[in-house]
């Protein structure tokens, strides 16, 4: 139209508060939504405009009107789309067939528009919808239809043709599937998949190239809806670096992720944030990997996790050393979710701890009445996963929580921490992992000593902290316990131990045995005693 001038269009970049570009507040929708979805009227456009318009005041509501039933009344034509010559886009066959593609959608949508005395333009351009290849040029005709209404003073976009529902993957089936996203979607969210032959229809300044558009990412309208606001790298191509790509994205609220890399999740580390994820991809094999990114929201425990990117990584280089452990649970370490489960002020908040004698401490705050269990995993590894489980030992100091780590050989290993209440019966639930990375081929650490139930969880051991005692040595013992009233080291000798400032001390010689039992009376007037800790003695 030759009365386009450019004040239309204000400079608006997105500025994250609303996916709208007028504010619309769906909840007053409610009725006429309800109301528009009932109207049945087949016979003229004119007719079905008037009933529509019966429940309609302002401009915006009569677009609602018109919005709503086409939406929920138009199907996409499959196959029509595949034999256009005998398809007619005329608004009054789309009305009574109730099908078109989007060519009908936004004729009748503009035709119904100014039966209702509201201006509205049919707009075409380039879209990247069904069939679209990530990274792929545009060239020759445009390839979809939509439409621009003008309300309170300026031009607002919408899509009725992706409103309605979607098509499978091999466009045989229309499924109606109604989406509130191309309802007025702010011209900086409509951008990402609709460029328009007029570049002055992005309603955008400055406006985005057509060679932009080809290379930016592609957010489809999950990655909206679920409150999503940016994603990094922006373009949809990613060369890794020395064998590594990251990407980051980042959102409103505390939101839930998965990724995958060639349909597994194994070869990257992927790190909630309060505000969004951060993703490092390690290829285990060079060339071109698509890798998808799926978000839900966290307190949607039931929902399914939805696509919001798609990248393709490609990788020149394989690092080797980051190939993880199969064990490896994303996401790695502790985040607002390990938070919410009662792990609070970790002392390593990153993902992969670092190790160079094969020793590491990991501390938490415990929230109230939290039993823990922790597990030890590493693919290289000939010991059984209860042994490996005695290479980690628990501290309780009032609400504090230590976790001593000593690595049987040098490696990755997958630290899991699993937790319960300590008043509930049943089984411990996997809360979170980390990885332990030790390249130190000298490290080979014995187990903690084993012990028994009557060990109680505020107790400690100060030494011996090997589980493999020397043969023929004195041992000196120390060890914090409360609440007893005798303590006995057997080895072949029974040696006693003496209590001094909370703890029990004493020397302990392991000639002529091969183990070693810590044993105490809880009460002076019991002959009875419990075994608490056992430790082994090496061979000669």
């Amino acid at each position: 139209p030759e009365a386009m001038t450019t004040h239309f269009f204000p400079a608006y970049p997105w500025d994250k508060s609303s996916l709208k570009s007028m504010p619309v507040d769906l909840q007053q929708f409610e009725k006429l939504d309800a109301y528009a979805l009932k109207v049945n009227v087949k016979n003229s456009v004119e007719e079905l405009v008037k009933a529509l318009l019966k429940q309609a005041r302002t401009d915006l509501e009569k677009v609602r009107a018109i919005w709503m039933w086409i939406c929920h009344h138009i199907e996409y034509d499959v196959v029509g789309y595949h034999n256009k010559s005998q398809l007619s886009s005329k608004p009054i066959d789309v009305l009574q067939t109730g099908k078109s593609i989007c060519e009908g959608y936004a004729g009748l949508f503009e035709h119904m528009c100014s039966i209702a005395g509201i201006q509205c333009m049919k707009l075409s351009g380039y879209s990247k919808g069904y069939g679209y290849k990530m990274g792929q040029t545009f060239t020759g005709d445009s390839d979809h239809a939509w439409n621009a209404v003008y309300l309170d003073g300026r031009w607002h976009l919408l899509d009725s043709t992706w409103g309605s529902g979607a098509v499978d993957d091999s466009f045989t089936k229309f499924t109606f599937r109604y989406n509130e996203f191309y309802f007025l979607t702010h011209p900086a969210l409509f951008i990402n998949n609709h460029f328009p032959d007029n570049s002055n229809w992005q309603l955008l300044k400055p406006t985005l190239t057509l060679k932009d558009f080809e290379n930016n990412m592609l957010h489809n309208s999950n990655f909206y809806m679920l409150g999503l606001l940016t994603a990094h790298p922006e373009t949809a191509v990613i060369q890794t670096v020395n064998g590594k790509a990251s990407v980051s994205v980042d959102c409103r609220s505390a939101t839930l992720f998965t990724f995958k890399l060639k349909g597994t999740d194994e070869h990257g580390l992927m790190t909630l944030k309060k505000h969004g994820m951060k993703l490092e991809i390690y290829p285990q094999k060079t060339g071109s990997h698509k890798l998808q990114i799926f978000a839900k929201p966290s307190k949607a425990s039931e929902e399914v996790y939805k696509c919001v990117l798609e990248y393709v990584v490609e990788c020149k280089s394989v690092d080797k050393a980051m190939r993880f452990p199969k064990d490896l649970h994303q996401p790695v370490g502790p985040s607002w979710f390990t938070e919410r489960q009662g792990f609070l002020r970790p002392s390593h908040p990153d993902p992969i701890i670092h190790t160079n004698d094969g020793r590491c401490s990991v501390t938490f705050t415990l929230g109230k009445d939290i039993s823990v269990l922790a597990s030890l995993h590493s693919e290289n590894s000939s010991l059984t996963e209860d042994t490996r489980r005695r290479h980690i030992m628990q501290i309780h100091r009032g609400n504090q929580i230590e976790l001593k780590i000593h690595l049987p050989h040098a490696g990755n290993f997958v630290l899991k921490v699993y937790a319960k209440k300590k008043s509930d019966p049943g089984n411990y639930d996997y809360i979170f992992n980390y990885l332990i990375a030790c390249l130190n081929t000298e490290v080979k650490w014995p187990a903690f000593p084993q012990s028994y139930t009557k060990w109680a969880e505020d107790y400690e051991i100060l030494e011996p902290l090997s589980g493999l005692l020397p043969a023929n040595r004195n041992v000196q013992f120390k060890l914090k316990m409360h609440g007893i009233a005798k303590v006995l080291v057997q080895a072949e000798n029974a040696y006693p131990l003496t209590q001094s400032r909370g703890y029990w001390e004493g020397t302990c010689n392991t000639s002529g045995c091969r183990e070693v039992f810590v044993m105490v009376h809880e009460n002076a007037n019991h002959s009875f005693y419990s075994h608490v800790l056992k430790y082994e003695v090496e061979t000669q």
